[in-house]
């Protein structure tokens, strides 16, 4: 018997049986009907080759076990499924029925087994993701509390930051107002104490001049007094004494006496032109013109024309003033000082519109300048006039101070000049001038401002040239009209 048990095991019957069971299943509905009975033959074969076998192994085992060995299971087992088999008039299934449906519903309980698990799990995973999407479900419901919560206090806070915003732009109108204020104040108080510093001057000047003529009376009074004269005798007729050219001389006149006071004065007027007119000018300018640079040089060719054209007017008035005071004055030098004093006193008599229109003229036909046709430079007149005023009045002073020679691309100088807020501090060379320094021989009463950029030469060089402005045939008559000398002006040119 175990020769036999031995050799079904080693064959694997069952395992070639359900091999093909299975390749018979999936090729089912693929295959034809006549390869679907074959393969159902070979089964059967196998199967009754299989019964075969275990049907001597069970002849076996009970002739191993003797006489009456396994009858019970027999009876119990056998005899009843042989009886059921051979009972049946037709019977519906085969004697290999059984095993079919053995395996059948142990293939059965083994899907049912299989879908319990997987169903198991399944209802394990819906929980799982049950419970997932709840705590997400109150997750968002978290979120959404929060965001709006984040909301309202956005709002809230917006709100408030707005109003903050509004306070701030108010209270920073209200600190530039008082600023302005101070500022004005500040300035009227600086004005204040210049006019007072400079009338101190003038005071302390003036009671220098006043003891050194008591002392000069007092030396030319006469040791012995006049002669008494009687009731009868008549006195001689005093014949009119005219001065001296020493005498004269020896005299400070008003403009040596305020000559310091009227510096100081002046100084500080071309420091405030710097400081206020020329940025109302720019200002004025860049509504027109757009490059800074364009606007920056033609302030300060304005600037150099008005001082040009001042001195050359001095001059003139000058002239003038001479040949109307040589008939009653002896001497040249008295001449000299009685004109520059006279024209101390009487400033206001200086034309001083027709100098700014003698300064605009000039700078129309100016070839550094490219300015709109349609605009005048009467926009920046009141920085022209005031200029002129400054540069006719330091005309007056001894020696007179002047204007720094200027050029573009020249080295710059710390001593003359300051550099500009959008200049390159390391830039060895000037590109172009902001303002004119005021000079007095070799001192630097007033620093300029420059602009400095490396480089300034070689752009210069590659920038095209400015064209000027286009004059109209009567605006060139105009300009040709003012500027032909006169026989006084030919004369002071000539000196």
């Amino acid at each position: 018997m175990a020769d036999t048990l031995r050799r079904l095991t080693s064959t694997s019957s069952f395992n070639l049986l359900q091999d093909k069971l299975d390749s018979w299943h999936r090729d089912y509905h693929i295959v034809s009907c006549e390869q679907n009975l074959n393969r159902c033959c070979e089964l059967i074969e196998i199967t009754a080759k299989i019964q075969s076998q275990l049907f001597t192994i069970l002849n076996l085992a009970a002739a191993e076990g003797g006489q009456y060995a396994g009858v019970d299971t027999l009876k119990t087992r056998l005899l009843p499924w042989l009886g059921t088999c051979f009972s049946v008039s037709r019977p519906s299934v085969t004697d290999d029925t059984s095993l079919q449906l053995i395996q059948d519903s142990v293939e059965k309980d083994r899907r049912i087994r299989e879908l319990s698990v997987h169903h198991d799990s399944d209802q394990q995973k819906l929980s799982s993701t049950r419970l997932q999407l709840d705590s997400t479900r109150a997750e968002l419901v978290d979120a959404q509390m929060e965001l709006d919560a984040t909301k309202s206090k956005s709002a809230t806070t917006l709100l408030a930051t707005e109003d903050e915003i509004l306070q701030l732009k108010a209270d920073l109108r209200s600190a530039h107002e008082q600023l302005d204020v101070y500022r004005r104040k500040l300035e009227a108080a600086d004005d204040q104490e210049r006019q007072i510093r400079l009338l101190r001057d003038e005071v302390s000047y003036l009671s220098t001049g006043k003891a050194l003529l008591q002392d000069k009376l007092t030396r030319s009074r006469s040791p012995t007094p006049p002669p008494r004269l009687s009731r009868s005798s008549t006195p001689p007729p005093r014949l009119p004494r005219s001065p001296s050219p020493r005498q004269k001389s020896e005299s400070p006149t008003r403009a040596q006496l305020t000559s310091s006071s009227r510096r100081a004065r002046l100084v500080s007027r071309y420091s405030d032109l710097h400081a206020v007119e020329r940025l109302e000018a720019q200002t004025l300018l860049r509504r027109h013109v757009e490059d800074l640079e364009m606007a920056q040089k033609i302030i300060f060719i304005a600037v150099e024309e008005s001082f040009k054209t001042s001195k050359l007017a001095y001059r003139h008035f000058k002239l003038r003033v001479k040949k109307t005071l040589c008939p009653t004055r002896f001497g040249l030098e008295g001449v000299e000082d009685s004109a520059v004093d006279y024209i101390v006193r009487n400033m206001d008599l200086h034309d001083i519109q027709t100098t700014v229109n003698d300064v605009i003229n000039a700078m129309n036909v100016n070839p550094r300048i490219s300015f709109p046709p349609e605009v005048d430079f009467v926009l920046i007149s009141t920085l022209i006039r005031e200029t002129c005023r400054v540069a006719f009045a330091l005309q007056t002073l001894d020696p007179p101070p002047d204007l720094a020679f200027a050029s573009d691309g020249e080295l710059f100088d710390d001593r003359k000049y300051r550099r500009s807020y959008n200049s390159e501090l390391s830039a060895p060379l000037v590109m172009y001038h902001v303002w004119p320094a005021l000079m007095e021989g070799d001192a630097v009463l007033v620093k300029g401002e420059a602009v400095t950029r490396r480089g300034a030469v070689w752009s210069r060089s590659r920038s095209s040239p400015v064209r000027s402005r286009s004059l109209s045939p009567a605006r060139s008559l105009v300009l040709n009209s003012r500027r032909s000398l006169s026989p006084d002006r030919l004369t002071a040119s000539r000196l």
